[in-house]
């Protein structure tokens, strides 16, 4: 990746993947997700799409993805929580969640498809 001024960035790294046994967030999936603030001003908000779930299992807890910021793994998306609401988090953050002594408390749907935000609050169990 390089920026506008010619010099390489670097890509956020997960570097709790390995008792997950898979990424947060892979470079071929980071890809496909916007930068922060592509969506502002969006016409139909619940148009944009979710292209990342994460999820607790231990919580249930769980945050869609809909942009983020490459070099440092903040994000911005739907996050399912107490609340249903949009907001900011950090990959960092989650990928160093654990529970039970070093079990990492967040996981990457691997199954996951991309999904407008109006689909999944009209799917949500806590509707917004």
């Amino acid at each position: 990746m390089s920026n506008a001024n010619g010099t390489t960035k670097t890509m956020w790294q997960d570097n709790h993947s390995g008792l997950r046994r898979h990424k947060l967030m892979t470079k071929e999936l980071a890809d496909t997700i916007p930068p922060l603030y592509a969506n502002d001003g969006a016409d139909d908000p619940d148009a944009v799409l979710a292209r990342v779930k994460l999820f607790s299992p231990y919580n249930g807890w769980t945050w869609y993805v809909t942009e983020w910021e490459a070099e440092t793994g903040l994000s911005f998306g739907l996050v399912e929580g107490f609340e249903t609401e949009l907001g900011y988090f950090s990959l960092d953050e989650l990928a160093e969640v654990t529970v039970f002594g070093g079990v990492p408390a967040v996981e990457h749907d691997l199954y996951w498809e991309p999904t407008t935000l109006g689909e999944i609050r009209r799917n949500s169990r806590r509707a917004a």
